[in-house]
């Protein structure tokens, strides 16, 4: 009875050996390391040409950042990842006052990387929104709109879960239309849409428009989300609370939203790690952040056209980490979460 499971098992081991193997092979044994493309070119494909990254690395990393001033991007890259560390130590952090110490570190660090991308003070030459590009931009789009999401997404779930009928009625509209069309729509129509039936003196930049929408469609689901959760929460606890004398809002804050949140942790952290993904929508509009500095970087040079995949495989790494930091911040709030058995 085990023995033709035992082969297909041989046969798909067999199979993942051999494609590790050929990996293997392309990607290190027979690849190009060095900015050559004539010995990439050489290669006919046979290895990869990782050559393509040393020689475009900072139109990968930075989009169309002005080269001088690059040093302020990799600095800004830097306080907004110090930044997100911080808000992740913030919810792992048992202390309510270590927590909101970290939560104002973090929002310190990530203004002041939005302001040295800024520049125009301390000598620094300014730099427009619509120049910023590469990581730093993914980063600002998905930390800024996150933050945004979340004060929206909880009055919007409590508009629907608990508010009078006008006000249900409202959020529920809201949402449903929101999360009715894809996010590609609502870019455009912050791109294009917006300037041409508002007047120009309520019309922000396109930065400042494409965050109102990532972090409004956020919102939109984490709403959902944390509706659910908020259905888990036993009605008993909010009528004891209410008999020790909390009123409603010590009553949300303090018990039914946390164990609305904890109750769903995994939702959130999937919603978390799809919203650092869409981020890579923005290039349609014309806002180049990590993927599509990939078409700023090989797009028009013919030399180096032809390693698109290497590219490709570079950027999607990264992706790759910063979902996997995500995943495994999920994992450590569960595993806080998680009752100790005895």
């Amino acid at each position: 009875m085990m023995r033709p499971r035992l082969l297909l098992d041989a046969a798909i081991a067999l199979a993942v050996l051999a494609l590790a193997w050929q990996a293997v092979q392309w990607g290190l044994v027979r690849a190009v390391f060095q900015p050559d493309p004539q010995a990439c070119q050489a290669l006919q494909h046979t290895g990869a040409c990782w050559g393509v990254v040393a020689a475009k690395w900072p139109v990968l990393l930075f989009g169309h950042f002005p080269y001088e001033s690059q040093w302020r991007a990799g600095t800004a890259t830097a306080l907004l990842l110090a930044g997100g560390g911080a808000w992740a130590a913030a919810l792992l952090a048992a202390q309510p006052t270590a927590a909101r110490l970290r939560l104002v570190s973090g929002l310190a660090l990530v203004g002041a990387a939005v302001a040295l991308l800024l520049g125009g003070w301390g000598g620094l030459s300014p730099v427009s929104p619509t120049q910023w590009g590469g990581l730093p931009l993914t980063l600002v789009l998905a930390l800024l709109a996150w933050l945004l999401a979340w004060p929206i997404g909880v009055a919007l779930a409590y508009g629907r879960w608990a508010g009078a009928p006008p006000v249900a009625w409202g959020c529920t509209t809201v949402i449903e239309l929101v999360r009715g069309a894809p996010l590609v729509i609502w870019l455009f129509a912050a791109a294009f849409a917006w300037p041409a039936l508002l007047p120009e003196s309520w019309t922000p930049g396109l930065l400042l428009r494409v965050l109102i929408v990532l972090g409004c469609f956020a919102a939109a689901y984490l709403a959902e989300i944390l509706r659910g959760g908020l259905q888990t929460v036993p009605a008993e606890q909010a009528e004891a609370a209410r008999v020790l004398g909390l009123g409603w809002w010590g009553i949300q804050r303090r018990i039914v939203l946390p164990q609305a949140v904890r109750a769903t942790l995994p939702p959130l952290v999937s919603h978390a790690i799809g919203l650092l993904k869409d981020t890579s929508l923005v290039m349609v509009i014309g806002l180049h952040e990590l993927s599509g500095s990939l078409g700023l970087a090989i797009g028009g040079d013919a030399e180096w056209r032809p390693f698109y995949l290497e590219a490709y495989i570079t950027v999607a790494a990264a992706y790759a980490i910063l979902c996997l930091a995500i995943a495994r911040l999920g994992r450590r709030l569960e595993a806080a979460q998680r009752p100790v058995s005895v």
